[in-house]
């Protein structure tokens, strides 16, 4: 698929020039200098040299698995101009360049590249491809498909959060506050359950009932709020990477939905259309997970 490996190129290392017709694609290379395999590796000398780690799920490749990598004498002795790590996973971006634990290893750059990109490139190179080319890409489409959940901009999955009273810590500001105050909201990225890619819609409980969903209009990664929240110290639990929410609008059922059999600082998952219908939170997510259940019962 030469408009795919043309499309990988120019957006993973930004090279456009150079002979397409000698390009090596090596799988599973083995290497003696350390007994492992190479998930891929691709190579057109004098010009580039790639080496690909591919995970599935939300994996990133270590440290030392990565120093290994480097380290290969035909690797390091290559005369490519431009030489790349690649860690390939289900990771965002955002998520795999504040989780990868090396970013550069003796003047080689590790490169996060998520197969949701993957599937895009697929995408871009499926306009400039010929038939054959073209039904083989739908068929990668298909498999990366099997590999990643990919965040779908139409979801109607809501993730329904629990917002305390008490005052943030070293801040005048409630959590209460910096939703409906700053129209913000923010959590630790993938961490002790809270999600790893932002949702699509964002839903606050509090005094015992909910009280306003939100589309989630941009967010930030960051590690210091008191850059984009002022009235928010710098503190030691900053140090983790979180999102940071811009909240749309806020609306809400008209009738009352109080929140059920939760636990206190319970989060759940409900379709939007479950918090119109039901009378509890509770209620929306069983529905919701019962629906998720006949679905993929059907598949």
């Amino acid at each position: 698929m030469p408009e795919l490996l043309k499309e990988f190129i120019n957006q993973t290392i930004q090279v456009t020039k150079y002979d397409s017709e000698n390009v090596e694609i090596r799988l599973q290379e083995y290497n003696s200098d350390d007994g492992g395999f190479t998930d891929i590796e691709i190579i057109c000398e004098p010009y580039f040299y790639i080496i690909i780690e591919a995970k599935r799920g939300w994996v990133l490749p270590g440290k030392e698995q990565l120093e290994k990598y480097a380290s290969r004498q035909n690797f390091f002795d290559s005369s490519a101009k431009v030489k790349k790590l690649i860690a390939m996973s289900e990771c965002s971006k955002s998520y795999a360049e504040h989780n990868l634990q090396v970013k550069n290893i003796k003047g080689i750059d590790i490169i996060p590249v998520s197969w949701k990109d993957v599937y895009k490139y697929s995408e871009a190179a499926y306009r400039r491809s010929n038939h054959a080319e073209k039904h083989l890409l739908i068929e990668l489409q298909t498999y990366l498909g099997g590999l990643m959940t990919m965040q779908n901009k139409d979801s109607n999955l809501v993730f329904v959060v629990s917002l305390g009273s008490s005052k943030i810590e070293g801040s005048d500001l409630t959590w209460i506050d910096v939703v409906e105050k700053k129209e913000r909201y923010f959590h630790p990225m993938g961490q002790n359950g809270w999600p790893k890619t932002p949702p699509n819609y964002i839903a606050f409980r509090y005094h015992g009932k909910l009280q306003s969903i939100h589309h989630i209009e941009g967010y930030k990664v960051l590690t210091d709020l008191s850059s984009r929240i002022p009235e928010i110290p710098y503190a030691s639990w900053m140090e983790t990477p979180h999102f940071l929410y811009k909240l749309g609008k806020g609306f809400a059922p008209s009738k009352e939905v109080k929140t059920g059999n939760i636990y206190r600082n319970g989060r759940v998952w409900c379709m939007l259309d479950t918090l119109f219908t039901c009378d509890t939170i509770s209620d929306a997510r069983d529905e919701t997970k019962r629906r998720q259940q006949l679905i993929g019962s059907k598949i």
